[in-house]
Order: structure tokens, then sequence, then C-alpha cells
């Protein structure tokens, strides 16, 4: 067997198969976006390198972003994460855009990570956001339109949980622990690395940041507090709000969500797996008021999440949840009996198209089982045949692939025949 070049580490080639379940993955993550009434919009997948260094953490920047400069000396990035791209674009139209805006985009997005299960280099990704309203029922409606596309695909509250926490929140219970501002991102640090570490190496790392035995304790006891939402009037209005709209069951607090990127200012939350299959969530967002001034813009209130493909699509095939999908968009072939047949064959398959259905014509005159072969491997429904005697007669024979029976009638009524057969399978 001949050596085939790979595909670029990180990667993934999408044969018809896996493309059909990308293409049902976006119509999904369409759906449940307009069901809110949000709007689908897309940004460009190079931007410059400074629109990133504005906001996003130094590792992105400097270690997970593709990064080249062009031929005009300016440094370009594939685009590692949509938000500064949407504060970009909202930036320029600041004053021309209706407020609140309610935007979602599906796309491609490139990260040189360190390779694992559902960790890739190029992903898509669902990005959706709420603009121009600050208060905990729109971080709410966020919070519920993930947990639609949960229940949309099948994962229920039993399979999947939504976690929230709250920024402000947290530095209020930081600053009751005495920890200064200029360490408390240190701290968040901390929280977020504590299932990933063991206990007693989390507590060295946490000496090591110079919290003292008292902290320590209060910062343990604040982290296993399911509870501790009650003493926040924004997390008490958002729960009231998930309770409104229906999305309760799958969301609960858990004061060790503190997500990472430093443009988040309220609200935080992410989706996992419940069975643990995948350590890494299903999606994650939250409230970043601040972002659209780095680029430019007036200060905005924004809330909004993003979900990647990897995570999501390996639940799914791993529980089951991929519904059967089509791979070959047409179910009817017209066959080509012989070379001077060829026009009378290309003649009906484009009178089946105009009249709205998907249809293939074989490329070529060929043994009729040969081609009735063919459209068994693509899973097509019927097949016509004009050979020498329907032309003759102005008339077609149409075969039921699914049961094997057939007929020959006026060429006139195949549409209907054929109709016939797609709507019994």
């Amino acid at each position: 067997m001949k050596n085939t070049i790979p595909p670029v580490k990180g990667t993934r080639d999408f044969y018809p198969e896996q493309m059909a379940v990308r293409t049902w993955l976006y119509e999904t993550v369409r759906l449940v976006s307009e069901s809110f009434g949000y709007q689908e919009w897309e940004a460009p997948l190079l931007e410059t390198l400074d629109l990133y260094a504005a906001k996003s953490g130094e590792e992105l920047v400097k270690k997970q972003s593709y990064v080249f400069t062009d031929r005009g000396g300016d440094e370009i990035t594939l685009r590692p994460e949509l938000t500064p791209s949407l504060a970009r674009m909202i930036a320029r139209k600041q004053n021309e855009l209706a407020f609140p805006l309610r935007w979602w985009s599906f796309g491609p997005f490139w990260r040189y990570e360190k390779m694992q299960k559902g960790r890739a280099r190029e992903f898509f990704q669902w990005n959706i956001d709420l603009l121009g309203v600050d208060s905990p029922e729109a971080d709410a409606e966020l919070v519920a339109v993930a947990a639609a596309f949960l229940k949309r695909v099948g994962l229920d509250p039993a399979r999947a949980r939504i976690l929230v926490n709250n920024r402000r929140f947290m530095d209020a219970e930081f600053a009751a622990l005495g920890i200064p501002p200029e360490q408390r991102g240190d701290v968040s640090g901390l929280v977020d690395r504590r299932d990933k570490m063991e206990p007693a190496a989390w507590e060295t790392y946490a000496r090591e940041l110079g919290l003292s035995t008292k902290q320590m304790d209060g910062l343990q006891t604040l982290l296993a507090d399911a509870d501790g939402w009650r003493r926040s009037d924004e997390l008490s209005r958002l729960f009231t709000a998930l309770d409104a709209l229906g999305a309760s069951e799958y969301v609960r607090f858990d004061p060790n969500i503190v997500r990472g990127l430093l443009y988040y200012t309220g609200t935080v939350f992410e989706a996992f797996d419940v069975s643990g299959s995948v350590r890494r969530a299903i999606l994650g967002g939250g409230r970043y008021d601040n972002l659209l001034a780095d680029v430019g813009g007036e200060p905005v209130a924004a809330v909004g999440f993003a979900m990647g493909d990897v995570v999501v699509g390996i639940i799914l095939q791993e529980l089951g949840l991929v519904p059967a999908l089509p791979v070959n968009p047409s179910a009817v072939l017209v066959t080509v009996f012989s070379p001077d047949l060829l026009p009378a064959s290309l003649k009906l398959a484009a009178h089946l198209r105009s009249a709205g259905l998907n249809v293939t014509c074989y490329p070529e005159p060929a043994k009729l089982q040969k081609q009735f072969k063919f459209a068994d491997r693509m899973g097509m429904k019927a097949a016509l045949v004009v050979g020498p005697d329907e032309a003759a007669a102005g008339k077609v024979t149409v075969k039921n692939l699914k049961d094997g029976t057939q007929e020959t009638i006026a060429s006139g009524q195949a549409l209907e025949a054929v109709k016939k057969i797609l709507e019994r399978h």
C-alpha cells in the first residue's frame, strides 16, 4: 500500500459520513439559536494578532495561536476564538446597530494545543452572545439557550449539567477572606485547578501563593458550599429567571467554576457530561462587560458562550445520540441504458429536478445491475430506466429499490410514481 500524506496533526478529514454529523450539529445549533431570536453572523478567519493581545490571555496569544507575518509585514493569526472579533465588529458600527443584539455563529477556529481526547487544533465552534443588557435575567437567557441545546440533542439532566458561578460573588467572598485584589487572579487560577490536581499538591500550590491556614480553610469551606449562591442577589435572580424559563433542572451552583479568560466580569457557567467520559466542558461562557472598550468601542454589557464540536461530538457518539443521517442527498437514480439513450436519461433527470426532487443521473452507460448496485450502496430508494422499448413507447420503468418491485408507466406519470415510493420509505 502506498504511503499517503496524512492530514495536519490536530485536524480532521470530513468524509461524507462525518460531514453529515457536522451539518446536523450546525442545523441543531441554528434551530436552537433562532428559537430564542438570535441572528446569524460571521467574522474573518484571519485577524491581526493585536486584536487578541488586547484582552486574551498570554498563553492563547503567544503559545496557542497560529501566527504568521503577511507580505505587508503585519502579524496575522488564524482566529483562536471569536469574542474579540465580535467586539471589533460591533465597535465599528456601534452607533448604527439596534441594541440589544442577539447574535450567533458557527465556524472554524485554530489553536496549537497539546493533543488529547476532546481537544483538536482545528475545530468548529458555536458562539452565541446577547449584548446591550446588563442583568442576571439576560445571563439566564444564555444559560437557557445552552439547556435547550442539551435537551434537543438528547442530553437530559441525568446526562448533562450546567454549573454556574459569579465572579463578583467570588470577589466579595475573597475579600471577606482577606485576599487582596492583586492576588485574586492567582487565587481564581488556583480554584480552576482544584479538580486537576491531587489535594496535597493543590494545598502546596495554595501555600506558594501566600494563603494563610485561615484563608485556606475559608476557601475550602467556600468551595464546598452548594448554597452559597443565596448570599448573592445576582445569583438569586439568575436562578429565579432560570426557573421561569424552564431550564433550572439542568443548572447547579458551583463555586469551583471561575472561567480562565480575563474578560469575564459576572456570571460564568460551564456544561459537563455527568458521566465524565470527557473531562473537558461541553460549553462555557459568561458575562464580559469590559471587552468592547478594549477594541475602541464604548462599553457595552455582554454575555455569551461558546461550544466546540469536538467534545460534544464525542459525547453524543459514545451515548448513541447521533441520529441516523442520510449521507447521500439524492434518493433517486436515473440509469443510463446506452450512449444513444443518454440524452433521454439526462432529460428525465432534469424534469424530476425541476419538480423539486434531488436526482442523480448515472454518469455513463453501464450494465443495469451495476447501476442498481451503486444505487443500493448510496441508500437510494428509486431507480428509473429508459431502455429502447421504453423510449419507443414514451414510457419509463420505475423500480422500487426497497422492495424490488417495478412498473413500466407513461413518462408523464414518473414523477408521481417516484413521489409515492419516497413517501412510503
